[in-house]
């Protein structure tokens, strides 16, 4: 039986070849980029702010803060991007989310996978409005953090941060005006879920950072210890 499955494997990878994430170029492995795409790819770590962990030009030390942190430090933890957004990785989000190429979840997951802070130890995606995961069929957070789930053996907890409050697509709004959308859209139902609980907060692409504070703040009043927003890209804008 091990054999006729590893023939079976064999004429299945034949037949529908691993592709590239990006091109759909025939790679060696499946969620592997082309050389083409991965010289594309700018992947996200240190040296970065100690704060929010936008990433720095050169080493500042372990504790430097960007600009925007010393001006109003973040409550969450950082913000922990795979990868910066540009064409490519805004491509990846766009199939995943509208496409419905589920599949990259698990790509995503496994270039977010590196940089997850050792201390987490619950995983809770951003969710959507009732109206709107009807209407989309499923939760991208949802997806990503399960597949992040199964790769890292941190827990996932689905449904652990509610929105109760439907907002408006926030694609092309400026940061006060996502702010201002999201400002009591979450809560907590049960506090006991996450009380005392170091979170990763689930999310596909980090723009303003509007989601994410409301989030942290519902999460943090609700007796979470810590928030870190894990995603898998993070727009960047100038870092001084």
């Amino acid at each position: 039986m091990t054999g006729l499955l590893r023939i079976l494997t064999a004429a299945g990878r034949f037949a529908l070849p691993p592709r590239c994430p990006g091109c759909g170029m025939i790679v060696e492995h499946d969620h592997r980029f082309c050389g083409g795409c991965w010289s594309r790819v700018r992947f996200l770590g240190p040296p970065w702010c100690a704060g929010c962990k936008a990433p720095f030009a050169f080493d500042r030390g372990e504790s430097a803060l960007c600009g925007p942190c010393l001006a109003d430090p973040p409550r969450h933890a950082g913000v922990f991007a795979a990868v910066a957004y540009d064409e490519l990785s805004r491509r990846l989000a766009l199939d995943l989310k509208y496409g419905r190429r589920v599949g990259i979840a698990e790509t995503m997951a496994r270039y977010m996978r590196r940089s997850v802070p050792d201390d987490v130890d619950l995983l809770v995606p951003v969710p959507l409005h009732r109206w709107r995961l009807w209407a989309r069929g499923f939760n991208q957070s949802v997806v990503i953090g399960a597949a992040l789930a199964s790769s890292t053996g941190v827990p996932l907890d689905r449904t652990a941060l509610v929105r109760i409050r439907a907002t408006p697509s926030l694609r092309g709004s400026g940061r006060a005006a996502r702010a201002r959308a999201v400002r009591g859209a979450f809560t907590v139902p049960d506090r006991g879920r996450v009380g005392g609980r170091r979170i990763g907060l689930i999310d596909d692409v980090h723009t303003t950072g509007a989601t994410a504070d409301a989030a942290t703040a519902a999460l943090l009043r609700a007796g979470a210890t810590s928030v870190a927003v894990l995603c898998w890209a993070r727009v960047l804008g100038e870092v001084d």
